[in-house]
C-alpha cells in the first residue's frame, strides 16, 4: 500500500469516527480537486464567535494541506488587521494567515504524510477550530470596524 493510500485511510477513517462522535462536527463530505487527482474532504465545525469554520483536508503526493477560510478581505484599518493576523501567526499550532482568493484570509498549513496519524489530525482540527473562535472577533473589529459600531436607525 502506498503512503497516499495508507494516509486516504487513515483520514476516511478518523472523519468517520469525528462525524459519529464529536459534538463540534457538523458534517464532514469527500470531494476532489478540480483538474487534479487529490483526494479532499470538507469538515463543518459549529462555533461561538466564528458561526461556521470549515477546514478542507487535501491528500497531495508527499503531504496533507489544510486551510480554513477566516475572513474576507478587510474593509478598513488594512494594514492593522493583517498586522494582528501576521503577529498571531507565530503563536498558531501548525498553521499560518495566508492572503487567498479575492485576497480573502485563510489559516492554511501542511504536514508530511510521514507525520500523519490521528492525533495529529485531532490537533490539526482542534489548533484550526481554537485559532478561529480566538482570532476572528478581533480581526473583524479591525477589519470591519465601522460595522460593529453602527447602533440601530434613529
Amino acid at each position: 500500500m502506498s503512503p497516499s493510500d495508507h494516509a486516504e485511510r487513515l483520514i476516511q477513517g478518523w472523519l468517520d469516527g469525528e462525524q459519529r462522535t464529536s459534538s463540534v462536527v457538523a458534517d464532514v463530505q469527500r470531494g476532489a480537486v478540480e483538474g487534479a487527482d487529490l483526494a479532499r474532504w470538507y469538515v463543518r465545525m459549529l462555533g461561538d464567535e466564528k458561526m461556521v469554520t470549515t477546514v478542507w483536508f487535501t491528500l497531495r503526493e508527499r503531504t496533507l494541506h489544510f486551510e480554513t477560510y477566516f475572513m474576507p478581505a478587510p474593509e478598513e484599518n488594512v494594514a492593522q488587521c493583517y498586522e494582528y493576523l501576521l503577529r498571531a501567526s507565530p503563536r498558531l499550532y501548525s498553521m499560518r494567515f495566508a492572503i487567498g482568493a479575492e485576497d480573502a484570509v485563510y489559516l492554511m498549513g501542511q504536514l508530511p504524510l510521514a507525520a500523519l496519524s490521528e492525533d495529529e489530525l485531532d490537533r490539526i482540527l482542534g489548533a484550526a477550530y481554537a485559532h478561529s473562535e480566538e482570532c476572528f472577533p478581533t480581526a473583524m473589529r479591525i477589519g470591519f470596524g465601522s460595522r460593529f459600531r453602527s447602533g440601530p436607525p434613529a
